[in-house]
């Protein structure tokens, strides 16, 4: 790209879908700035999740038994899923689009589409591994869906035969054959299954090196920057008023997670989507550190050792925009843990803080990404849910394509966000 095909570009959001898209912009020769309504050192969703980048996810979060497994749970403030009662339009309107989404269907036609962009933003992760050192701990280890019962496992076999169909390795292992796997920690389960193409990192290394990389490409960070409005002549973006003053680009990228819908709320456009609410708790001198990352099946609990650490993440809580810590839920996660790995207990969590994030989740669990139709110069990039840091890279590279107004290296169109425009 030449100086003169060069544009200025804001995005607005500072997390891993804001640094990746304004990474792969910068590579594109565009001059970038990201503002973020929180201070630089602010612990994000970003950074306290289980750091894993997961080929194995091919199914969107709306999948057939969800509804009825949701229902069966959001009574339990302790339970993986809990949704907080409460009258919301958003959230009954949101709940309906959920519910029909949750169809074979929809699993088909969104499985491979996630697929590609998982290994896609593998491949990404491995070639900033090699650009940086591998200064934030990436590795192909694979990920072991750990069954405590014969029946979770037998629904877990039948996820890997789709995945093998996909062409996504999976291996159904016994209990000893997983403990061959991973001998370093001990396990009281029926089996499990193993996805070898999955990895893990740490996420907070890895932010880090991105700001660094960003830093040295001359990009521009405002943080305690919040959004205030934005102005428009016709079908452009002009100007973004912000508390610390406006800013004017050619292009704009909203990557603001769950505060995306009220930051383009001004605009008429619709972005329907959820805050959900996830905890972790990070052991610095575990007593067992295994060296695979695991999810516990049943419990919807990852695990992942990150250096000398041992990361435990987990629940979905529907609460809002509510960022305070229910110690009910970091219960649930403390309560799960010995189920699996006997060895530990919940005295080995006693003056451990648990982190929470707030994780964008559209209805239908697919991310928005694209350039809104109403407006020639304003793309999104949100709605992630658990998958942001998993498909940060690609997603930021496919963004910095529109940006260039170069063709889509993938077909997105299942990413539209305009696809809930017209509904409601």
């Amino acid at each position: 790209m030449g100086k003169s095909d060069s544009k200025t570009i804001v995005i607005v959001g500072g997390g891993v879908i804001g640094l990746s898209t304004a990474y792969y912009a910068s590579l594109k020769g565009h001059r970038v700035t990201v503002i973020d309504r929180e201070p630089c050192d602010h612990p994000g969703c970003s950074f306290g999740n289980a750091g894993m980048v997961v080929p194995s996810h091919f199914v969107p979060l709306a999948a057939p038994g969800m509804v009825a497994r949701g229902l069966r749970w959001m009574w339990n403030p302790e339970s993986p899923f809990y949704i907080k009662p409460r009258l919301n339009w958003d959230l009954l309107t949101w709940s309906i689009r959920f519910w029909m989404a949750c169809t074979p269907a929809h699993v088909k036609r969104c499985a491979p589409i996630l697929r590609d962009l998982h290994f896609q933003s593998q491949a990404c992760f491995e070639e900033l591994a090699d650009l940086t050192g591998n200064d934030f701990g990436f590795q192909k280890r694979g990920l072991l869906m750990l069954c405590k019962t014969e029946h979770a496992l037998e629904e877990e076999a039948k996820a890997a035969a789709d995945a093998v169909r996909l062409g996504v390795p999976a291996q159904v292992l016994s209990a000893r054959e997983t403990a061959q796997a991973d001998p370093h920690v001990r396990m009281d389960i029926a089996g499990s299954v193993y996805y070898q193409k999955d990895c893990h990192l740490t996420p907070q290394r890895f932010m880090r090196e991105l700001r660094r990389l960003l830093e040295a490409s001359g990009t521009r960070f405002e943080w305690s920057t919040e959004v205030q409005r934005w102005r428009r002549i016709d079908d452009r973006i002009v100007a973004l008023e912000t508390s610390r003053g406006d800013f004017v680009a050619d292009e704009y990228v909203l990557c603001a997670g769950s505060w995306s819908p009220a930051i383009v709320a001004q605009l008429g456009l619709s972005l329907p989507m959820q805050a959900g609410k996830g905890y972790s708790l990070t052991l610095p001198r575990p007593r067992q550190l295994p060296s695979i990352c695991s999810i516990f099946t049943e419990a919807r609990l990852a695990v992942t050792p990150m250096g000398n650490t041992l990361r435990f993440g987990g629940t979905m809580e529907i609460s809002g925009l509510d960022e305070a810590i229910n110690p009910a839920r970091v219960r649930g996660i403390i309560k799960s843990i010995p189920q699996y790995y006997p060895e530990f207990s919940a005295q080995d969590f006693e003056g451990i803080a648990p982190w929470r994030g707030l994780r964008p989740c559209s209805p239908d669990g697919m991310p928005y990404v694209g350039r809104f139709s109403q407006f020639k110069n304003l793309s999104t990039a949100t709605g992630h849910a658990m998958m942001g840091l998993s498909l940060g890279p690609v997603t930021g590279k496919l963004i910095a394509q529109i940006l260039s107004d170069e063709p889509m290296s993938e077909d997105v169109s299942l990413l539209n966000p305009d696809r809930y425009a017209s509904r409601f």
